[in-house]
């Protein structure tokens, strides 16, 4: 690595500004930050040093999705097997046939993503003249995950286009972006090619046409039970396998057990918000146990605790939810945001049967409503000062 660095060294003038090379500088500049921490430092004044830098803070996010991303790879593979009536009995049965061909169905969306994300910051960095922004290092793994395994790689080019350009650079970049990155993609192919992205179909591969495929939530939405209730019925989901993430959905939503050791590591690091992520469940909860006592259908008299086994609630809370740029930055704000996400997610999938999957549009509509959030917890805290002010004035 030393050896590595020092060409690096060697290498940058003739990418600097009058160099040989200067018209690379932002490729050469990316490449040369990401291998190792930036040597340059801000001067004057005070400023707080930290060991890690915007790409280090991504990279370990992208850390805490691997264990979703490798059991999505897994899955993706024993749901296609699982339907063709392969390798039956243990889930374990198979397993390098199943993580083979799951890889060969992932991966390359995995590519695709970032390749075209990544093309674009690179072509708008060059164009403008300023660094390359990092934010996409962690877009870029995000929207594989909330895509279903046999979308059209052509798809997820162009969504994954149109959110870097529509909902990231024509605000500035990172950091400016006002809706999150990875959700924009989902719901740009959700309105714009719905048969490829809900309904029974889509979320096993290449299975036999007699195959149902509904997920979990789709069967809560439909009968008011994740879990088997007739004969003809051809999926027998029960808890375990919904908390290990043995069913269909997107690739990487499935395991709650690999998205709370993601959680885990966020929180620990400091990296996520173990706030938001609390609330989050908390408000899915609480609107969930509200339903339970209002009971007027099968999907409101639901167990509440179900919804954070099922669709994507539990993923959104911890990787889209918590996004430092879309999320409420405020203490109390963070807490309202949660609560309002949590409960906004049970709500659409409640009140509409024909699109059950609440947490993705829930996010979006926190997102826009962040500022609005932290502009009034502010403007309440500084109604507290001036009247305490007030008040030892008075006294004095």
């Amino acid at each position: 690595m030393e050896f590595l660095k020092k060409k690096i060294l060697e290498l940058r003038p003739d990418f600097e500004k009058g160099g040989k090379y200067s018209q690379f500088h932002t490729l050469f500049d990316g490449f040369a930050t990401f291998l190792f921490t930036p040597d340059r430092v801000s001067s004057g004044g005070t400023h707080i040093k930290a060991g890690i830098d915007l790409k280090r803070t991504m990279f370990f996010v992208i850390l805490a999705m691997i264990p979703a991303l490798l059991f999505g790879i897994f899955n993706v593979g024993h749901q296609h097997f699982l339907a063709l009536g392969e390798f039956a009995g243990s889930p374990m049965n198979g397993f390098w046939d199943k993580v083979m061909y799951g890889a060969i169905k992932v991966l390359p969306i995995v590519v695709v993503s970032y390749s075209v994300g990544l093309g674009i910051e690179f072509f708008v960095a060059s164009k403008k003249g300023h660094a390359i922004n990092e934010g996409f290092l962690v877009s870029g793994m995000l929207i594989p995950l909330v895509l279903p395994p046999d979308i059209p790689l052509w798809m997820v080019a162009l969504s994954t286009a149109f959110a870097v350009i529509f909902a990231k650079e024509v605000f500035g970049g990172t950091g400016m972006n006002v809706l999150n990155v990875a959700l924009t993609a989902r719901v740009f192919l959700f309105f714009a090619y719905p048969t490829f992205m809900s309904g029974d179909l889509v979320w096993i591969s290449e299975k036999p046409d007699v195959y149902s495929g509904a997920t979990a939530l789709a069967n809560a939405a439909a009968t008011g039970t994740p879990f088997k209730i007739s004969a003809d019925q051809n999926w027998n989901y029960n808890l375990q396998d919904m908390v290990v993430g043995l069913i269909p959905g997107s690739i990487g939503e499935t395991s709650k057990i690999a998205i709370l050791l993601g959680a885990a590591f966020l929180v620990i690091t400091g990296i996520g918000s173990g706030v938001i992520m609390l609330s989050v469940v908390l408000g899915a909860l609480l609107m969930g146990l509200i339903f339970n006592g209002i009971g007027l259908t099968p999907f409101m008299n639901m167990p509440f605790h179900l919804h954070l086994a099922m669709g994507g609630l539990l993923f959104g809370a911890v990787f889209m939810a918590t996004d430092p740029v879309t999320a409420a930055h405020t203490g109390t704000g963070k807490w309202i945001y949660g609560l309002l996400v949590g409960m906004m997610a049970v709500m659409i999938r409640v009140f509409n049967p024909a699109y059950p999957e609440g947490i993705m549009l829930a996010i979006l509509f926190g997102n826009v409503m962040a500022p609005l959030i932290d502009y009034y917890v502010v403007q309440a805290n500084i109604a507290r000062r001036n009247k305490r002010l007030a008040a030892r004035t008075s006294i004095a």
